[in-house]
């Protein structure tokens, strides 16, 4: 049946499978904006630099991911942790804790989560060893913050809180967005995108930006546009090749008539960006068509597949131009109510092999100091826990410990900004100094005093964000005093 021009581009645009490319469509208008300013010289980078978020979807919880392993007379101790958790069964055995060095805690030891040691028929250690080996740090007590913000401040609301606390969609929205005081339409790993694009990565036949898992507000620009591609069950030179169409000639010929009508009508700003974000899928997936595999063996899980798929854009980073990334992959199923002992460890061990192998995958191709992993989620979970037995769970919390993998950190350690202890480890007692709630309501949900703000832009200086460029990227920067935790080398 004959097919008139705009029915054959309909059907053909979506047969290039290309959506990824197109989840910045919204914005048209913008596609042209202003050039952002910059302290630094519109130089292309001489090395390469990668930022890997690790999203832990449904909330980690983080008082059983890092928890205290010393027996002295400190009120965060483990007798502190043990007492407020083991009667419910919430409580992991101190002998099972895989113990690591804190320096900045005074030679107090604490224990990471048994799943971040061997896995038994494992692909290789888990996370455990590269703390010991210099290359793994913890940024604690971090979470969404307006403004920094004491329990008495937090009860009195003399200072914003974020809003809509303990919600997951809310909350991961103020995580990806980089802001707690409304909510955002773009991620800060999308703002610097925008800020960095034409400089780092002028000549680059892909997006600065990239999910492995899908369309996300993380990845999402004002001026740019990201790429979302499937994980490594699929090749790179299948996630954006053309589909509906196949090397016969009347095959062949519809391409050309589709290439050629791309050309058409570009005076509207709509087809003008239409055709734009087809071209940009076409020369990346022409680009992509020779790759060589990584040498590092991934779990098969969906995290190690997503994780093997950014390894093999970045050992193609030559090729396609790019001296910059910043990269998202995602694991789900930290929600955990109830079920917590079983499916925390299964998931945690999944997080520490896939980013062990990971990170022992840019050892091999000589960046490991160049290419960092760092972990977020919606939020902590309560210290108090829920329910009991083997239906011991937990609930929506706040603030958390967050992970940071790659050659580029300065010291295994805690970093963050102080608790009312004196130190960036808050005090495990329930209606205690840092908890936000009181009286028989108090859970143990610790208040932030590092903000996510801080915790991302120390990253995003090691990427090259300059300080001129820091508040496009976070709007609330300037209510921190503290913009760098000191957690990542020089950029």
């Amino acid at each position: 049946m004959k097919q008139d021009r705009r029915e054959f581009l309909k059907r053909s645009g979506c047969a290039l499978g290309m959506t990824a490319l197109a989840t910045q469509m919204r914005h048209f208008g913008l596609m042209s904006a202003m050039a952002q300013e910059s302290d630094r010289s519109d130089v292309v980078p001489s090395d390469y630099r990668a930022l890997v978020c690790v999203f832990l979807a449904g909330g980690n919880d983080g008082n059983n991911t890092i928890i205290p392993n010393h027996n002295d007379g400190t009120i965060s101790n483990y007798s502190a942790y043990s007492s407020a958790r083991s009667a419910q069964g919430l409580a992991l055995s101190q002998a099972s804790l895989l113990p690591i060095t804190v320096p900045r805690m005074g030679g107090l030891t604490y224990g990471l989560h048994p799943s971040f040691g061997t896995v038994s028929g494992g692909i290789n250690n888990g996370l455990h060893e590269l703390w010991a080996q210099g290359k793994m740090c913890a940024v604690t007590n971090v979470g969404t913050l307006v403004a920094p913000m004491t329990r008495a401040q937090y009860q009195n609301h003399s200072v914003q809180r974020p809003y809509q606390l303990f919600s997951h969609s809310d909350q991961v929205g103020q995580y990806q967005g980089g802001r707690s005081d409304t909510e955002s339409f773009t991620g800060w790993g999308g703002r610097i995108a925008d800020i960095r694009t034409s400089l780092d990565n002028p000549s680059g036949l892909i997006p600065m930006i990239t999910s492995i898992s899908g369309a996300q507000l993380f990845t999402a620009g004002q001026t740019t546009l990201p790429l979302a591609i499937a994980n490594a069950g699929t090749s790179l030179a299948n996630v954006l090749n053309p589909q509906g169409f196949s090397s016969s000639t009347s095959s062949q010929a519809r391409l050309a008539a589709f290439n050629a009508l791309r050309g058409i009508d570009l005076s509207s700003q709509v087809v003008a960006a239409a055709s734009h974000i087809t071209d940009e899928a076409m020369l990346a997936n022409a680009a992509l068509q020779t790759s060589q595999e990584v040498t590092v063996a991934f779990p098969t899980s969906s995290l190690g597949l997503q994780l093997k798929q950014v390894a093999r854009l970045i050992k193609k980073r030559t090729d396609l131009s790019v001296t910059r990334q910043v990269f998202f992959v995602q694991i789900g199923g930290f929600d955990t109510h109830n079920g917590q002992i079983t499916a925390q460890a299964t998931r945690l061990a999944d997080v520490s092999q896939s980013m062990r192998a990971f990170y022992e995958e840019m050892v091999v191709q000589g960046i490991a100091d160049k290419v960092t992993q760092f972990t977020m989620a919606d939020f902590s979970r309560t210290f108090n826990p829920a329910s009991s037995g083997g239906n011991v769970g937990s609930d929506h919390a706040w603030a958390n410990y967050h992970l940071v993998v790659g050659g580029g950190i300065t010291s295994a350690d805690f970093f963050g900004m102080n608790t009312t202890n004196g130190t960036p480890f808050p005090t495990l007692t329930l209606n205690g100094p840092d908890d936000a709630d009181s009286g028989t309501n108090a859970r143990g949900r610790w208040i932030p005093t590092t903000s996510v703000e801080q915790y991302a832009a120390t990253l995003a200086k090691w990427f090259g964000v300059p300080s001129a460029n820091m508040a496009n990227v976070f709007p609330l920067i300037g209510n921190f005093t503290t913009t760098d935790l000191g957690f990542m080398g020089p950029a």
